[in-house]
């Protein structure tokens, strides 16, 4: 390998400063170490980071704030490329269109947009990054209104393995847009995106929380309010059994609660009556099962969704597992339950449903790999190894989940919930697979990013 001494591509080794930050993931379970790694911050610097791995004979892989670093397979002889492009988020609010960086994190595209009266489909914390959330289908509290993230990219910036910078859209290279969007990564180095934005006014937002013995009436109530709830409404619903923190309100940490946070979206001002209207209709029903113990749900700014969900904004390690499932009815409601709720000895720090349906559910006209979703909730639940909780005892009641609920298992699911490289996962057929690796093929011959593709999306491995 090239000595430490050659520093002409800002490649580092194990035990260097450099290393420590281009490696540094989000999720701790899962630390990536890598043979080298690199941050790269021009399209010079993507250039000398892949002429460096092809001397090397190093396979490439990418990342930019590893939130799923437990997805990805590992890197034993690998350069890790972090992902921290020059330049600030350009807002044409003309065209609705925001050009994005690669790097760049979702708290500071939705200040951007929010100048101009706009937002983009983003996710639920801050803290994520823009590119990985959007190319592997992003599910945001907007998308039942305006659809997965990923039918929001207009165009994809990248540099391929021949160093190549390419700019690909529905009329440049449309078979390697329809690849970028959802096939599950390994085609090069993403450097920057163009998002569609769409207008909003204000939101309501916020989370309630009940204790968990109020939960099967909750969950119920919620639950049939799904069923034809409005496209401008998107929530979730979540047991929770949060640590004694100091981040953490008493009254949640007291013990198990119930949880349902979301988003009512009003896109103009003439739009807010329909929006308050739209909220009482969700809330009033719970709100009469019993009254919360905490309630955030308040009329804000777009901003406001990205504190809603209470994602963590510190490292943390993180076990889980996820499914698409399809309609639970009361019978699978009350599955849930009984095996995440009072009684259940769950060690899930939290667990539940995110509703799918209306624009979810809605195949784009031209879309990329992964356009739409055929299931009417994404599960997920995640446990925190610590304290004396080891990982085989949150896995354990993973599969005790899993089995609960196989019943209405669509056997698909949703690439940025997924938590773990071993987990039951996949989001495309067969078809759609040979295709993309058709295109991995053409676009990198040698290979040099293919351990970088998700699994079940290549055959190449």
């Amino acid at each position: 390998m090239t000595t430490v001494s050659e520093r002409d591509t800002g490649v580092s080794l194990p035990g260097e400063a450099s290393y420590e930050a281009a490696t540094r993931v989000f999720n701790l379970v899962a630390p990536a170490r890598p043979a080298a790694a690199v941050t790269v911050r021009t399209l010079q610097d993507v250039r000398a980071a892949l002429r460096f791995a092809a001397s090397e004979r190093m396979p490439v892989r990418v990342h930019t704030t590893g939130h799923a670093s437990a997805t990805a397979r590992p890197m034993d002889g690998a350069l890790l490329i972090r992902t921290r492009m020059e330049g600030a988020v350009e807002i044409d609010a003309s065209r609705r269109v925001a050009r994005i960086p690669a790097g760049t994190l979702w708290g500071a595209v939705v200040e951007a947009a929010s100048a101009h009266g706009l937002t983009p489909p983003h996710g639920s914390s801050p803290d994520v990054g823009v590119v990985g959330y959007l190319l592997r289908g992003g599910m945001s509290f907007y998308s039942r209104k305006v659809g997965l993230a990923v039918n929001s990219v207009r165009a994809v910036e990248l540099v391929t393995a021949d160093g190549e910078r390419r700019r690909v859209d529905d009329t440049t290279d449309p078979e390697l847009f329809w690849a970028l969007r959802g096939a599950g990564g390994g085609f090069g180095v993403v450097t920057a995106v163009e998002v569609d934005l769409f207008p909003v006014a204000k939101v309501i937002t916020g989370a309630a929380f009940w204790p968990a013995e109020h939960a099967s009436a909750l969950l119920r109530a919620w639950r049939r309010w799904t069923e034809d709830a409005p496209w401008e409404v998107a929530t979730s619903a979540r047991v929770m059994n949060l640590p004694a923190l100091p981040d953490v309100p008493p009254v949640l940490a007291a013990g198990p609660v119930l949880c349902v946070d979301g988003v009512v979206l009003a896109e103009s001002d003439g739009d807010l009556a329909v929006a308050r209207e739209q909220a009482e209709d969700l809330l009033g029903p719970l709100r009469a099962v019993a009254a919360p113990v905490l309630d955030t749900w308040e009329l804000t700014d777009p901003a406001g969704v990205l504190q809603a969900h209470m994602d963590p904004s510190d490292p943390v390690p993180i076990v889980g597992d996820h499914m698409l499932l399809g309609e639970i009815g009361d019978e699978g409601a009350e599955e849930l339950l009984r095996v995440l709720g009072p009684g259940s000895g769950s060690p899930l720090v939290v667990a539940g449903l995110r509703q799918l349906g209306g624009a979810y559910a809605v195949p784009p006209v031209a879309g990329g790999a992964l356009g739409h979703f055929d299931a009417r909730y994404a599960y997920s639940g995640a446990g925190v190894p610590d304290g004396g909780l080891t990982r085989e005892a949150i896995l354990e009641h993973c599969a005790t989940v899993r089995a609960a609920l196989a019943p209405w298992d669509t056997g698909r699911t949703a690439p940025t919930f997924v938590e773990r490289l071993d987990q039951p996962q996949g989001h495309l057929s067969g078809d759609q697979v040979a295709t993309a690796d058709r295109v991995r093929l053409r676009v990198d011959p040698e290979g040099l990013f293919r351990h970088d593709a998700l699994p079940a999306t290549t055959a190449l491995i």
